[in-house]
């Protein structure tokens, strides 16, 4: 079936979509999803692209997609959608329970958050990996959304664009803080990943195609785990202290050294025979990493 692809760019075309009343806010929005209609919706699976942030508290019977994935959703979770991706949803889905906030980039204009939001690297996770919250973690993060709404549900003053960044900003810091939870409590599985990348990374530097195939990059990696890219450093970063790509050029570098000590290759022949186009980016990253240029590890080896 061919899907419809929307674009959603206000709160106010989100409310209206909603069949909701006309925002309070034009910049931020609270909605409990049991009470949306979605009599607007298409009947086929429409791909909505929002033009804002959107934290989507979920218990429902039915599937979302998000990506190329889709999701079951009955044990409720949270997703985050940052502006410009694609979700794709069915009209007739039965809510058990459920939220959405949603807040336009021009919020954060000249906030602290604004400067940081692109750190909370959730955002850009996969469905399949959802933050799964219990139900203190879901009060918690309820009484955030609720002092959001009870900011710009009142009179607007000068005081009111912080309040409601604070607790917008304190709500993403308990996300992340549940994130930790979950990484933590779900340990075999994500000692497992962590295991597999490490097996898949010594398989990559070991073959002789890094003239033809290049240097791996994160997504190589990430996809051959169907994993996104973000969840695979974050996850590499809580039990490792190193993300995807440090982690590449600590392999890199150590096949480097074997190459400069057993050989008698110059710089530019390992460079070419590592997978880089230019030896002074090769030379950058090894100096980076062990405080000398190959050609002064040589000759100290």
């Amino acid at each position: 079936m061919q899907k419809s692809f929307v674009d959603i760019n206000t709160i106010h075309e989100l409310h209206k979509l909603y069949s909701c009343p006309p925002p309070k806010h034009p910049l931020v929005s609270f909605l409990p999803l049991q009470q949306a209609s979605r009599n607007n919706f298409p009947e086929k699976e429409t791909v909505f692209r929002l033009g804002f942030y959107a934290v989507y508290l979920k218990q429902l019977k039915g599937s979302m997609g998000y990506g190329r994935s889709h999701y079951d959703f009955d044990q409720g979770t949270l997703v985050f959608t940052a502006p410009g991706q694609a979700v794709s949803t069915q009209r007739y889905i039965s809510y058990d329970d459920g939220w959405g906030l949603f807040f336009h980039p021009d919020l954060l204009y000249r906030t602290a958050l604004g400067k940081k939001i692109h750190g909370y690297s959730f955002f850009q996770y996969d469905a399949n990996e959802a933050l799964h919250v219990s139900g203190d973690e879901k009060k918690t993060l309820r009484s955030c959304a609720d002092n959001v709404t009870q900011e710009y549900s009142q009179n607007i003053d000068k005081h009111s664009q912080e309040l409601i960044v604070n607790n917008l900003e304190l709500l993403l810091n308990y996300c992340s803080r549940f994130y930790d939870r979950q990484f933590l409590t779900r340990s075999k599985p994500s000692q497992d990943l962590v295991q597999q990348f490490e097996s898949l990374l010594l398989d990559y530097f070991s073959k002789d195609s890094l003239i033809d195939d290049g240097l791996p990059d994160v997504k190589y990696f990430a996809s051959r785990l169907n994993l996104s890219a973000d969840y695979l450093s974050d996850l590499l970063n809580r039990y490792t202290g190193k993300t995807t790509l440090e982690h590449i050029h600590l392999q890199l570098v150590d096949k480097a050294k074997s190459l400069l000590w057993s050989t008698e290759k110059n710089i530019s022949e390992i460079a070419f025979e590592l997978g880089f186009e230019h030896p002074s980016h090769f030379t950058k990253i090894f100096k980076n990493k062990t405080g000398k240029s190959p050609s002064d590890f040589r000759q100290q080896n």
